[in-house]
């Protein structure tokens, strides 16, 4: 295992009812932009719940609504103008990843001096941030409790992301019953999110780190097993609560501590949401089958581990277990209707060569735990995703 530093003071208030604590948790005399996505929290009572729960704090408070997902650079910074104006400084999260997201690079921006996509693309150093807080109607990107934030621009094409501990949020409300309105695209994608946020730090190389290993193979398994339940109507309480609970742990940098990480999916499936507007999560599972094709040596004995752990797989040759894991977990995206590989997600094969170009000339390379996935390999692993 290697050496680490972890830290992490997001303050989780977990549980039904919870949404009517949000104003306990906003200093007294703050200024609040009160920022969400679509219409949705006012079709299911959860924007009521919030101007509820704010107006009994007493708390002055503007909104700003649009965020999209995968959220966009020029709808943010017209949050950043109005903040601005408003002097307001507090931001109230409500919504999913992406306005999540967003809000870490409003509350980023608000204070920046200079170009403020410099944030995102040039990583520059935030000075400070306006604090923030989130109420969470999604569960899938962990983004409630961690400091990373991807920020989309229309005009340049890009899907970039940066990280600060400036951005961390101050708390977050996990309320389950929020997401009893979400259709089945969105559980699903949530669901297939949470388990490759895991993958990335867990099917990698071996770092005599037993304690994170079964940390994550826990995150997976449960996934695996309250899935049925979690797309099942009418809503169960206890699936979609351990839902979220999941999706928090798989990226709130616990089981990640001290062993090597390979976000090549993710960063191989940005570009795919750039250039083709595909859903997050579907571009994770139709990159990954190629990432485990091309990567399939290196990362062996943690295939294996996976084959045995998350899905009873004892028997046959290594390269049968592999195989049936590989199918397995293409099953599982599949059974939560996200399709897996490139084929199913509709990318066409151009992409193989446009996504190896497009990380290349950003300096995106090489990728990988060991930084071993270059131009070439980037290419292969398209090609070999469908």
């Amino acid at each position: 295992m290697d050496n680490f530093t972890y830290h992490n003071p997001v303050k989780l208030i977990f549980g039904k009812g919870q949404i009517a604590q949000v104003g306990r948790d906003i200093p007294k005399g703050a200024r609040v932009l009160f920022a969400f996505g679509g219409g949705s929290i006012k079709a299911n009572g959860i924007h009521a719940q919030v101007v509820d729960a704010l107006g009994q704090a007493g708390l002055t408070f503007v909104e700003f609504s649009g965020i999209e997902p995968n959220p966009r650079y020029e709808t943010l910074m017209k949050a950043v103008e109005l903040a601005r104006a408003e002097k307001l400084d507090f931001i109230l999260a409500v919504g999913g990843g992406s306005v999540v997201d967003g809000c870490k690079f409003i509350a980023a921006a608000i204070p920046f001096e200079g170009d403020c996509w410099d944030i995102v693309a040039k990583r520059a150093r935030l000075k400070s941030a306006v604090p923030l807080g989130v109420v969470l109607t999604l569960p899938a990107t962990g983004s409630e409790m961690n400091a990373f934030s991807v920020v989309s621009r229309e005009e340049t094409g890009e899907k970039l992301g940066f990280g600060s501990p400036a951005v961390m949020p101050r708390f977050s409300v996990l309320d389950p019953e929020s997401t009893y309105s979400l259709p089945p695209r969105q559980l699903g994608n949530g669901i297939v999110d949470a388990f490759v946020h895991v993958l990335e730090q867990y099917l990698t190389q071996p770092a005599d780190a037993p304690l994170q290993d079964r940390l994550a193979e826990a995150v997976l398994a449960t996934l695996v097993e309250i899935a049925p339940k979690v797309m099942a109507t009418p809503p169960d309480y206890q699936a979609r609560a351990n839902l979220m609970w999941c999706a928090t742990m798989a990226l709130n940098g616990l089981i990640g501590q001290g062993v090597p990480q390979d976000w090549s999916t993710h960063m191989i499936g940005h570009e795919l949401t750039a250039l083709y507007g595909i859903d997050h999560a579907r571009s994770l599972a139709a990159v990954w089958p190629g990432v485990v094709a091309v990567r399939r040596e290196a990362k062996r004995a943690k295939l294996l581990q996976f084959a045995a752990r998350v899905w009873g797989l004892t028997e046959g040759s290594e390269d049968q277990r592999i195989d049936q894991a590989v199918a397995k977990t293409r099953a599982f995206f599949e059974s939560v209707g996200v399709p897996a590989g490139t084929i199913a997600a509709g990318i066409p094969a151009e992409a193989a060569q446009l996504v190896s170009a497009r990380l290349s000339e950003r300096g995106g390379l090489p990728l990988g735990e060991d930084g071993a996935i270059g131009a070439a390999e980037v290419r292969a692993i398209l090609e070999a995703a469908a």
